[in-house]
């Protein structure tokens, strides 16, 4: 009877512990999850060290490449994270993309080498089936006393997460012995919170609940509040808004604030007591970030407030990233354009100013076209890619003779038929391009090589085309074309000064062009030759 008691006892424990082991296991993972935190966890004492970290651009990750990606991202950087802590260390999936460490024992002052140990190893390690990934992580860590509550210490490196996530790929540390002249960087770091509530207890409660991590700025009613967001324009994390006030209430400030487009930059959480659905939806509506109700749950308001803030800092780096990405891709872009115009170049026996030339001359009308006419209803994108395409204007004479481009006397009709060709070769390249429907440079940079010889009245080559039947990128960069004919030495001719190739083109001694653009010519002249020097 006894060695069945003992048995059955023996069979609730395992039965319990497997059910423990699944209450408080993160399946994709292999960590504890925030249960774990919440129940066993948060009653830990120290010593210890607490660190917080984020896996940077988890979001970008989930967001470009899959659910599976981000998940493999995270089972990444968890593998990563235990290869180098011990087996009585706790890691813990604090968050989506956030892991909580307990560190029961560790040296003060070997917890930041041990951090960024863990930063290192993430950074090495490689997400399977997508290598080209990279995984970075920023941590804040903390040492939690003995008579520290574990809560307590979680938020002070919650805290300094935040201040490594600004910079990324950071560790930030608070220790004992620097500890004082950590919490004076932070007080002169910690981002500022504008109160807006016509309530002075409202106010002093927000402020008692915030004022630890955040500096503190009130306004009494909407007309202080838009006053104080200018004054304080770069310098405001948040602002909490009550509905109900005098003189502007909290729904006309959100008016005001999408009319100067500030809520862009500068999240809004709405106070109020009132709950009705209608008013939730038109605060959202307005450009809120979050909502929250009176009486105040100290909880929820610090982490609603927290949480807000930590998620615009990580929209603005996001921002910033691909804000970069676009620049490198449009850097490869220009140098590729500018590597392939110069082979051109170089079969053609021209000097490898010729295409920076055209460039230049072409932005300088375009710029003036602009200014002085609305006549031509040119983007923002193609203001920038119509210089860049025009690099590509000759790019079919790389199907041309050499014997008949580089002939050092006239070319017989004969030979300047075939030279003639290489616009229709020009536009045939870029067209037969991959995804050439889809891609406005190369659309751009089509019109360009294949019109670019016509003229104004209709007297030009290949299609004969008259007026502003030729497209208005092709006609500026004819004329830079023939500006830079003029004024370049070539096998066959001398180079005109500035002076003469301006007054052959107005005389239109060199072909037919739009009066417009021969206005922006006029205009620009002195621009142009010194930019020119400048280059040379």
């Amino acid at each position: 009877m006894e060695k069945m008691q003992a048995e059955a006892e023996e069979k609730l424990q395992e039965t319990t512990e497997s059910y423990r082991a699944k209450l408080y296991h993160d399946v994709l993972t292999g960590t504890y999850n925030r249960r774990y935190y919440e129940d066993i966890a948060s009653r830990i004492v120290g010593p210890a060290g607490i660190a917080l970290m984020d896996v940077d651009d988890f979001k970008i990750c989930n967001d470009t490449y899959g659910h599976y990606a981000g998940d493999m991202a995270l089972e990444t950087a968890a593998n990563a994270i235990r290869s180098c802590i011990r087996n009585t260390d706790l890691l813990i999936r604090y968050g989506g993309d956030e892991f909580l460490l307990v560190l029961p024992g560790i040296p003060s002052d070997i917890l930041q080498a041990k951090l960024e140990q863990i930063r290192a190893a993430v950074q090495q390690a490689t997400v399977p089936g997508y290598s080209h990934f990279r995984l970075s992580l920023s941590i804040g860590g903390t040492m939690q006393a003995i008579t520290d509550p574990m809560e307590n210490a979680v938020r002070r490196a919650d805290w300094l997460m935040y201040q490594a996530k600004c910079r990324k790929n950071a560790v930030t540390v608070e220790l004992p012995e620097n500890a004082l002249t950590a919490q004076e960087e932070l007080v002169e770091e910690k981002p500022q919170i504008l109160l807006v509530d016509d309530s002075e207890m409202n106010r002093l409660i927000l402020a008692e609940i915030l004022q630890g991590d955040y500096r503190i700025l009130e306004a009494k009613d909407g007309r202080e509040c838009m006053d104080a967001l200018q004054a304080e324009a770069g310098d405001l994390a948040l602002v909490l808004l009550d509905i109900n006030m005098p003189v502007m209430d909290g729904f006309e400030v959100l008016k005001a604030m999408n009319a100067n487009h500030t809520i862009e930059d500068i999240p809004v959480i709405m106070i109020s007591s009132e709950d009705s659905d209608a008013t939730i939806r038109r605060s959202y509506e307005l450009g809120a970030s979050d909502y929250v109700n009176r009486p105040f749950d100290a909880r929820i308001v610090y982490r609603r407030v927290t949480n807000t803030i930590k998620l615009y800092a990580k929209q603005r780096r996001l921002v910033q990233m691909v804000s970069e990405q676009i620049r490198a891709r449009e850097n490869n872009t220009d140098m590729l354009v500018g590597v392939l115009s110069h082979i051109v170049e170089f079969r053609n026996g021209e000097s490898g100013a010729h295409v920076r030339h055209i460039r230049i001359i072409t932005e300088l009308l375009l710029h003036r076209l602009l200014e002085i006419s609305s006549k031509y209803s040119i983007t923002a994108e193609q203001q920038d890619m119509i210089p860049l395409a025009s690099a590509l204007h000759d790019i079919g004479k790389i199907g041309v003779d050499e014997k008949i481009l580089n002939k050092p006397g006239r070319l017989t009709p004969e030979e300047f038929e075939v030279m003639k060709t290489h616009s229709m070769l020009g536009a045939k390249m870029l067209h037969d391009l991959d995804n050439f429907a889809e891609q406005p440079l190369l659309q751009t940079a089509y019109e360009i090589a294949r019109w670019h010889h016509e003229r104004w009245d209709g007297r030009g080559y290949p299609d004969g085309l008259k007026g502003d039947e030729i497209p208005i990128s092709a006609q500026l960069v004819s004329l830079a074309d023939v500006y830079d004919a003029l004024t370049s030495e070539r096998c066959y001719k001398k180079a005109f000064s500035h002076e003469k190739a301006v007054q052959m083109i107005l005389n239109s001694e060199c072909g037919a062009f739009n009066p417009l653009l021969l206005q922006c010519l006029t205009d620009i002249q002195a621009d142009l030759k010194e930019e020119l020097q400048q280059h040379n």
